[in-house]
């Protein structure tokens, strides 16, 4: 394999949780360099978060962690302790990169802000990722993905119709923010790199949420121009049908079906619509729930997700089954492609991980290492520094790493 893109980037890794480390791991994963720095004793708190390996709820087999922690050196340090701060400070003059997720106060109150650390390594730059950001009024508040997303504008559309607004599924703030969180690192870099300068890039988790560019753009923009509030889409109430997600019989399917494609669902369903349903360009709306009824469903119950979606293929109507995460690993798209990466490790073995974000034979990304045990390699990077190994004993007894 050619040498990665950013093996020679060195990269200090203070994050916790998600967004920080997945802001990190995309830069491992490409050859980066990286130290991920735990808490002696219990370390990310995300190791206790599920799903764990076979639903043992062990430090070391926690599959947020496993994924998000690939590729990096791991070592545990105290930085409330003076020695700790201390062992820190000799690590940041070596590296291009600091990345802390922490809240605004912890970095000043530990006396390791970023004022303090440039001064130990002028071309440092370093990349705090917060709830809110490092000002404003919100910069201390506590959040969750739920208070992100409902903040940040983006559950203001998603749910149905008239119904309260609904958070999307799982962590996608926080991936989002560390995805921004990394290619804004990375800008900071190679500014660093060639001014010879760093500098502090502050990253707000709310901000990520409102520079999306997804339907809120659209959204901002209809407010911009016309003071337009859109409202969350209403599937029972859409004119064309039909369009949404619909059970079937091994699960469910996304159909878009509907007046566009009228002439297109005929030869799907093999019987003619126009004449009971067919109204000027659409369907005739108050006929939606006897066409569901009487057509749509008893013909899309008897069959099976990947029938439907031949039969909409073969006849152009947009289709696509709702995919579990046993079909994604079966997914022949991805097999193909070779998405799919597998890493052993010496607790849960050997298993299979999301692979490459893109693919690109110039940018060579690999899956060398799989997340760190806790405190794994404190002996190689301590070392480095030179720490003897009665120091690192020492250090172990004092509760510093």
């Amino acid at each position: 394999m050619p040498e990665q893109p950013l093996s020679d980037i060195r990269i200090l890794d203070l994050t916790w949780y998600i967004s920080g480390p997945y802001c990190t791991k995309l830069f491992a994963d490409y050859g980066a360099d990286v130290i991920k720095v735990e808490r002696p004793g219990c370390g990310d708190p995300a190791r206790g978060m599920g799903p764990f390996f076979q639903d043992d709820p062990h430090p070391e087999k926690s599959g947020l962690f496993l994924y998000l922690n690939t590729n990096k050196k791991g070592i545990t340090l105290n930085l409330k302790s003076e020695t700790g701060k201390a062992a820190f400070k000799e690590l940041v003059k070596d590296v291009h990169l600091l990345v802390e997720n922490f809240s605004p106060r912890v970095m000043p109150g530990l006396g390791l802000d970023y004022d303090t650390l440039a001064g130990i390594n002028p071309r440092l730059v370093m990349t705090s990722i917060t709830n809110f950001g490092q000002t404003g009024p919100y910069r201390d508040f506590k959040a969750s993905e739920l208070i992100v997303q409902a903040m940040g504008g983006a559950m203001c559309s998603t749910g149905v119709g008239e119904c309260e607004p609904v958070k999307k599924g799982m962590h996608v703030a926080q991936f989002q923010g560390g995805t921004v969180a990394a290619a804004a690192s990375m800008i900071a870099v190679f500014g660093a790199l060639a001014q010879g300068t760093g500098q502090q890039v502050d990253v707000s988790l709310m901000e990520t949420q409102m520079g999306g560019v997804d339907r809120r753009m659209s959204e901002m923009l209809a407010f911009e121009y016309n003071k337009e509030l859109t409202p969350r889409m209403d599937i029972a109430g859409l004119l064309q049908y039909p369009y949404g997600i619909f059970p079937c019989k091994d699960g469910y399917v996304d159909v878009a079906g509907g007046y566009m494609f009228l002439d297109r669902l005929e030869k799907v369903l093999e019987m003619s619509l126009m004449e009971q349903y067919g109204g000027v360009n659409q369907f005739v709306p108050d006929r939606r729930e006897e066409f569901l009824g009487t057509i749509w469903y008893p013909w899309i119950m008897e069959r099976t997700r990947s029938e439907i979606v031949e039969l909409c293929q073969k006849h152009r109507v947009f289709s696509a089954p709702i995919n579990t995460t046993e079909d994604l690993l079966r997914e022949p798209q991805f097999r193909e492609r070779e998405f799919w990466a597998e890493v052993e490790h010496p607790v849960v073995g050997k298993l299979t991980y999301p692979g490459r974000p893109a693919l690109s034979s110039g940018l060579p990304w690999s899956l060398k290492s799989p997340a760190p045990t806790l405190g794994q390699h404190n002996s190689e990077v301590y070392s480095r520094l030179g720490y003897t190994k009665a120091d690192l004993t020492k250090l172990r007894e004092g509760g510093v790493i």
